[in-house]
């Protein structure tokens, strides 16, 4: 087989196109059948001239580039290119590296700044730096938009590759480039190995339960119940949930922490694909139904923590303060199996449905606005936090107080 087969053939089967790959198979093995033709269907034959221009880029290329060519680097640029087109920031192809720094980041450990982020207009919004992170102790903030890393531009476009940047050894510096309201700064922070702690909390007076979680990973929910078996323990009448600054994660994770203040049996929440098939993620019960509670939420607050507080809204399980929620109502699936196409450390994440809370809503683009609106001082928010001068925190304290009267 000549390199200019063999290069049709591998491309192809990496783009994981059903019918341009039974026609690139069919290609392939028409050389070894008689005069080397293959029958193709109508359809078949129109997707093959929709990509034949990939092919022909590439012969050209090969024929009168004056320099070096790796054809592994150009089917990985086919295909980012591919996924960037459809302009979703959160379906992405990812190569050996970039995977292997998502999943290690999942785990709960990975080298770093240490900042969560979201997509908001095609930019690279600082959705909350984690707490002792270098990243926090340098000051960046909540909303801040990452225009550069490295002097390298980002946008939404590229975003994994704009997290995989700020990654790597620890003891190196990365260097930010960050609008503030419109005010360029320049940030040199130097990576440290990021432990994730989702879940902390302790008692306060008055038999009133806090706990805070910053994100949902494997551990979120296990550690979650118990945190509120312990403080259960402690004589707890009452809980402050703190989701600020939460960007989400696992939806599983998120269901199952859920479901400790939801019946069973009720959905959490239900995602509706394309094809229009509904997946209900029910509760599975719990031991703190009619606890009662308050919720604090801000524009940090995304995605998964988005399920729990549409959830905790519909059922009326929880009072909800601060400020509107991001807005990210989407769900995405990783494709790395060899069953999927993969199996070779590449991957491929893609938004594959919508998901709506208990009474039908999807807050995509929209968020969540909290029963009671607090605004969170623009001058508080540089400085060393002080939760006695925190009047989100002080008005769930309020809340929570009369509810236990």
């Amino acid at each position: 087989m000549n390199n200019k087969k063999k290069w049709i053939a591998i491309a192809v089967a990496v783009l994981v196109i059903t019918n341009v790959f039974t026609f690139a198979l069919g290609t392939v093995a028409g050389n070894f059948l008689p005069l080397g033709r293959v029958t193709l269907s109508s359809a078949e034959y129109k997707e093959y001239e929709l990509f034949k221009k990939l092919y022909t880029v590439r012969d050209k290329l090969y024929k009168y580039y004056d320099g070096s060519i790796d054809d592994k680097a150009l089917v990985e640029g086919a295909i980012k290119g591919m996924t960037a087109a459809l302009k979703d920031p959160y379906t992405v192809f990812m190569n050996e590296k970039e995977f292997k720094d998502f999943t290690v980041q999942a785990e709960g450990t990975y080298a770093g700044v240490g900042i969560h982020v979201g997509v908001k207009d095609n930019k690279i919004v600082v959705v909350a730096p984690i707490e002792g992170s270098p990243a926090k102790k340098a000051g960046i903030l909540s909303g801040d938009v990452i225009e550069k890393v490295n002097n390298v531009e980002v946008n939404g476009q590229n975003s994994d590759q704009a997290v995989s940047m700020m990654r790597g050894k620890a003891g190196e510096v990365v260097h930010l480039t960050l609008n503030r309201n419109g005010e360029i700064k320049e940030f040199d922070i130097k990576r440290e190995n990021i432990v994730l702690n989702t879940v902390t909390g302790e008692m306060l007076e008055g038999n009133i339960g806090y706990i805070q979680i910053s994100s949902f990973d494997e551990h979120t929910a296990s550690n979650f119940k118990s945190k509120l078996k312990e403080l259960s323990s402690k004589g707890m009448k009452g809980l402050i949930l703190d989701l600020r600054g939460n960007p989400g994660g696992l939806l599983e994770k998120c269901v199952e922490m859920a479901s400790n203040f939801i019946e069973k049996g009720k959905p959490v929440v239900t995602t509706i694909d394309k094809y229009g098939k509904k997946s209900p993620y029910d509760s599975i019960g719990g031991d703190f139904i009619g606890l009662p509670m308050v919720v604090l939420c801000d524009g940090g607050s995304a995605s998964a923590s988005e399920v729990v507080i549409g959830a905790f809204r519909d059922y009326k399980a929880a009072t909800t303060i601060g400020e509107k929620t991001f807005g990210k109502g989407i769900v995405q699936t990783m494709l790395s199996r060899k069953i999927d196409g993969f199996g070779d450390g590449t991957a491929l994440k893609v938004t594959i449905s919508k998901y709506y809370t208990p009474s039908g809503e999807n807050i995509h683009g929209t968020g969540i606005k909290p029963d009671i609106e607090v605004k969170y001082p623009e001058d508080l928010r540089g400085k060393e936090y002080n939760r006695s001068v925190d009047p989100q925190f002080n008005k769930a304290l309020e809340v929570l107080k009369s509810k236990l009267k």
